[in-house]
């Protein structure tokens, strides 16, 4: 049987998904000003993901594939 923890983290990408696919559907066919001056859409996009950052952090870090990329010189996909 699955440990219930190592579950949970999962649902919360099954959200990200899902959140993701918001984004996408609230921001198809509109360029910068109109997705601009679409208030509704505009907030329904920065709402979505706000809550995709907040899943996030529900995924254990041994679980994220890309670890320590922030921009930071240790990171090994740094540049420069």
């Amino acid at each position: 049987m699955s440990d219930p923890t190592q579950r949970k983290w999962r649902f919360y990408l099954d959200d990200m998904i899902g959140f993701a696919e918001k984004v996408i559907a609230y921001t198809d066919g509109l360029d910068q000003a109109g997705f601009v001056a679409s208030g509704l859409n505009y907030d329904a996009t920065l709402r979505n993901l706000e809550l995709i950052g907040e899943a996030a952090t529900h995924i254990p870090e041994a679980a994220r594939p890309i670890r320590g990329f922030r921009g930071d010189s240790s990171s090994p996909h740094a540049t420069g």
